[in-house]
């Protein structure tokens, strides 16, 4: 996704060459980027709240919390002080906004909030995701521990009948109308194309999706249902704004953007429980390694395209040279200091 972040805005190439040169390509990178955006960010917070769920299984809401920070807090604030100027630094000098050394400046990155005219990022850049993940935890640590309490039999009898899941997009589409009132603050859709709001409300329907086994059992049974739904709701809705000029910020829109993405949504979790209900040493692996990798990915791309963004290369070139040196390096850093260093796993949130 870094990489397709960065090729998507063109942050550090020729301004003439792309638009003159590739102005189709940019084109299909912004529909490609468009679709991504209807269902990656919101499929990590159902994975991430599913694991919430079992995390506060077998532990108390202030052993859970002590965990949150170890694995969410801890690397967010390492990313902040350590990975993110790198990112600022790269930022600033593409668009003339500085010259001199990385240490040069440094000292400048403490003056004023990234995203209000300053530097310091203090929502982590791209780790705002962990800034995110560690808030909605604590928000909804009470409501959370309460529906394990009691019984949500009455509820999962309803909602596990054929098809009545769908019905849970409901609440993301009335928080994305009341959101997208105000677009230029609780309405922003800086984070991943969705606003914070949509998030924790996606984030606690995952959570309700592990309250009862019979929730698995029927969104498995219609994953070729969700599947067709998910491509006609989003075949609408790129209908609506490429050829009738329709706002994404027009309340009927909140409905078909909301049952886009719940589609979505239950389309890879039917598919995933029928076929990837495994396990293997592979997963094992990558289990342990991607949280590292996520908070690697982005300041290593940017590095690494700031160095070959003057290269002769057309763009999609330039794009696979980008990706492939991009994850060698980062899985290079993974294996060989963040996962053998100790001091390092902690930083990383790694066990």
């Amino acid at each position: 996704m870094g990489a397709i972040f960065l090729f998507h805005n063109a942050r550090f190439f020729n301004e003439e060459d792309w638009h003159v040169k590739n102005a189709q390509l940019d084109f299909g990178m912004s529909v490609f980027v468009a679709i991504l955006n209807q269902f990656i960010m919101p499929l990590f917070f159902v994975l991430s709240a599913m694991a919430t769920y079992y995390a506060l299984k077998n532990r108390t809401g202030r052993a859970f919390m002590r965990e949150r920070v170890s694995r969410l807090l801890i690397p967010l604030i390492f990313g902040i002080f350590v990975l993110i100027p790198p990112q600022v630094y790269i930022e600033r000098v593409s668009h003339g906004e500085f010259q001199g050394s990385f240490f040069d400046f440094l000292p400048h990155y403490f003056e004023g909030w990234y995203g209000f005219g300053g530097n310091f990022a203090w929502m982590g850049l791209h780790l705002w995701y962990l800034l995110m993940l560690f808030l909605f935890s604590g928000i909804l640590l009470p409501v959370f521990q309460r529906m394990n309490r009691l019984s949500s039999s009455r509820f999962a009898d309803f909602f596990t009948k054929p098809f009545a899941v769908y019905l849970l997009f409901i609440p993301i589409a009335i928080i994305e109308m009341l959101v997208n009132l105000s677009p230029e603050t609780v309405g922003r859709r800086e984070f991943g194309g969705w606003s914070p709001f949509t998030y924790l409300v996606i984030f606690f329907l995952g959570y309700v999706l592990m309250t009862d086994e019979r929730y698995r059992t029927a969104i498995e049974r219609a994953r070729f249902v969700s599947l067709t739904l998910s491509l006609l709701a989003m075949t609408i809705g790129f209908t609506l704004v490429l050829a009738l000029d329709f706002s994404t910020y027009h309340p009927a829109f909140s409905w078909i953007r909301a049952f886009n993405t719940w589609m979505w949504l239950l389309t890879f979790l039917g598919f995933a429980s029928r076929h990837l209900n495994f396990n293997n040493d592979f997963l094992k692996y990558a289990n342990e390694a991607v949280l590292p990798f996520y908070i690697l990915h982005q300041t290593v791309i940017v590095i690494i395209g700031f160095f070959i963004a003057n290269w002769t290369l057309a763009v999609f070139p330039k794009y696979l040279l980008l990706a492939g040196t991009s994850f060698i390096a980062i899985m290079v850093l993974y294996e060989f200091l963040v996962k053998r260093i100790h001091v390092l796993r902690f930083l990383f949130g790694m066990k």
